[in-house]
């Protein structure tokens, strides 16, 4: 069963608010490790005959680290914006071998193509499980796999960390907000997210998922850190006379009470599953 009408309608809103700043999207977000890419290619056997489907891929961040492999790239974003940012920056890097279709991956049409791999990098929660499970199988190739990357936010005892710091100015501007909340342990994370994580399981059409975890950092001072949290779409869906204020009191308490210098730490995540079965090819 797909998603309610509902459902999918939010999914849609919420997944494009990044559409309204890909810029500062491109500028704060978090790529993903070297090391991730390498793992990437040791399992799957990736390399320049390659063909791969990215899903969701924003400003082409990891569209560009995949077409430094040389593999050949098809990939899809529903955001204008977004697709056209990513076109510019691979435009400037040379890269012939990578085309960028603007849509949605439920509505793409594959005109009948098929890949050795397809990535889905911190996207695959904006597509409808039911559609989008049985759509990534139908258009790989037999033996073809399935990665999804992500970032989890997590924080080390002992350490200020953002929100701790700024849970009582989030609760006077945007009260009973249930996205807000500490994030979680690094040892709690590697510890109990496993399998697919917390994407919908794909039963049957995908093999047991090969998880590896990449701890990252990003430092920065109020301002980005505030930046940092205005790509993010907790913040984006706040009405912007409640988000501005908030942003800019907790940007003034991380200069004031933290010294200009705050972490945001990361577990990068991939996990990667085999197609099962032959089906159509």
């Amino acid at each position: 069963m797909t998603d309610e009408p509902e459902v999918r309608q939010d999914r849609l809103g919420l997944g494009r608010v990044f559409d309204e700043v890909p810029e500062l999207y491109d500028r704060v977000r978090p790529g993903y490790p070297d090391a991730l890419f390498a793992d990437l290619t040791a399992i799957t056997g990736l390399d320049d005959t390659s063909s791969v489907l990215e899903v969701g891929c924003g400003t082409g961040q990891a569209t560009r680290s995949l077409a430094a492999l040389g593999c050949q790239v098809t990939a899809v974003e529903p955001g204008r914006g977004m697709a056209a940012l990513a076109r510019r920056r691979l435009a400037t890097l040379g890269h012939d071998d990578i085309g960028i279709e603007t849509s949605t991956f439920e509505e793409w049409d594959d005109h009948g193509r098929r890949y050795d791999v397809l990535v889905a990098a911190s996207s695959w929660h904006w597509v409808d499980p039911a559609i989008g499970w049985p759509r990534a199988h139908a258009v790989l190739r037999p033996g073809g796999w399935a990665a999804l990357l992500g970032h989890v936010v997590v924080r080390r005892p002992g350490e200020p960390e953002v929100y701790a710091e700024t849970s009582a100015i989030h609760e006077r501007f945007a009260p009973g907000n249930p996205d807000w909340g500490h994030p979680p342990l690094e040892d709690e994370v590697r510890a109990t997210d496993e399998g697919w994580g917390l994407v919908e399981d794909p039963g049957g059409l995908f093999g047991p998922a090969v998880v590896r975890w990449y701890p990252t950092v990003q430092w920065f001072d109020g301002n980005g850190f505030a930046d940092l949290l205005r790509s993010t779409s907790p913040y984006r869906r706040l009405a912007p006379d409640i988000r501005e204020p908030l942003l800019n009191t907790v940007a003034d308490h991380i200069r004031t009470r933290m010294d200009d210098r705050a972490a945001r730490r990361y577990l990068s995540v991939l996990r990667v599953g085999r197609r099962a079965g032959r089906g159509p090819v």
